[in-house]
């Protein structure tokens, strides 16, 4: 019989991802809740379009706590909640540091409340390689330690991991897997789903993709004096359809048990780090064109690189890298491409 599993923030760029690979895995039913503050509605057409499945979206916001109990009340046979709800540009968090404290710590809170009040005892929470701070030493494994967060988006990541930490002591029937991943990028292969949010783009990658398709005349690239090759950040890049297959993985490890403490943490990277420039001069040669850009001051809030580890998740999850730079940047041209027919030109 396929597991109950509930994705908060399913409307969002890796849930609605992960939420294909659930379904796509047969495993798995899925129910979703988003308010689609920072996403929208329309994501679950695209999903069905992708999957044949029509997942049912609580428009809910988690920090309203009655609302999202209401959720789980209608739906006792959740047997697994997998996290990703949460605020995360990085420039707005230094300009809104409380919005992002009430949003992202109060919405866990009440995730967490949740599984201890509906007894769901499997938790997979969306972290992130912020958490490690500015580190000297690369690539960075679950064993490097937290270092000092250059953002407040960063620091509710690490206050959110030690909370659900906090939380397993009292409650010994609970599980929780925390991803630490790094920059996830590109489409769904099939062009049908993708990054895309009602607000301006923050992230480089879709930047890139408007800038290339017309719709953003220049962007601008923060930071050029940062002690690496090129003087550029240098990030490590992952193919959001990795990043979700990990989720799936994630969830078949609770669910079987295979897990030995009950709360594990796994970075997600490919190990390898790709500067600002060089992903910006991959999408030259893959789009065709070049692309019309500007080197700017360094942004608040960016550390100069971090890549990861990610031999435990290889090892214990059995998860790999399947894409590359060329089918990121191919697979969110595809996307755009999608983008321009369907809502731009409308």
């Amino acid at each position: 019989m396929k597991k109950k599993i509930l994705v908060t923030g399913g409307c969002g760029y890796i849930g609605s991802h992960t939420i294909i690979e659930l379904l796509q895995s047969n495993r798995y039913d899925v129910i979703s809740v988003d308010s689609c503050v920072r996403s929208t509605p329309e994501t679950m057409r695209r999903v069905e379009m992708i999957t044949g499945v029509n997942v049912h979206n609580y428009q809910v916001d988690i920090c309203q706590k009655e609302d999202f109990f209401h959720v789980l009340e209608e739906n006792p046979d959740v047997q697994g909640i997998i996290h990703f709800a949460a605020f995360k540009a990085v420039g707005e968090s230094v300009d809104e540091p409380l919005m992002y404290y009430r949003n992202n710590l109060g919405a866990l809170a009440n995730v967490l409340e949740a599984c201890q009040k509906f007894h769901v005892q499997n938790l997979i929470f969306s972290s992130s390689c912020s958490v490690y701070g500015d580190v000297k030493n690369l690539p960075v494994s679950e064993a490097t330690p937290m270092g000092k967060a250059f953002c407040p988006y960063a620091h509710t990541k690490q206050i959110g991991e030690e909370m659900i930490q906090n939380m397993m002591v009292p409650n010994p029937e609970m599980n929780a897997l925390i991803l630490r991943y790094f920059n996830p990028v590109g489409a769904h292969p099939s062009g049908l789903n993708g990054e895309l949010s009602p607000d301006k783009p923050n992230n480089l990658i879709p930047i890139i993709m408007h800038v290339a398709s017309g719709v953003l005349p220049q962007m601008t690239v923060f930071g050029t004096d940062y002690d690496t090759r090129d003087g550029s950040c240098i990030r490590d890049y992952l193919h959001v359809s990795d990043i979700a297959v990990a989720h799936l993985k994630a969830m078949d490890y609770l669910i079987e048990r295979k897990n030995c403490q009950q709360c594990e943490i796994f970075n997600l990277g490919s190990g390898n780090g790709v500067s600002v420039l060089e992903m910006l001069h991959a999408a030259e040669r893959i789009i065709g064109q070049k692309l019309n850009y500007q080197l700017g001051d360094r942004r608040p809030g960016d550390v100069p690189a971090i890549y990861g580890d990610s031999q435990r998740a290889n090892t214990l999850l059995d998860w790999h890298c399947q894409y590359g730079v060329d089918d990121m940047i191919a697979s969110a041209w595809k996307w755009e491409h999608y983008l321009k027919n369907e809502i731009y030109d409308k």
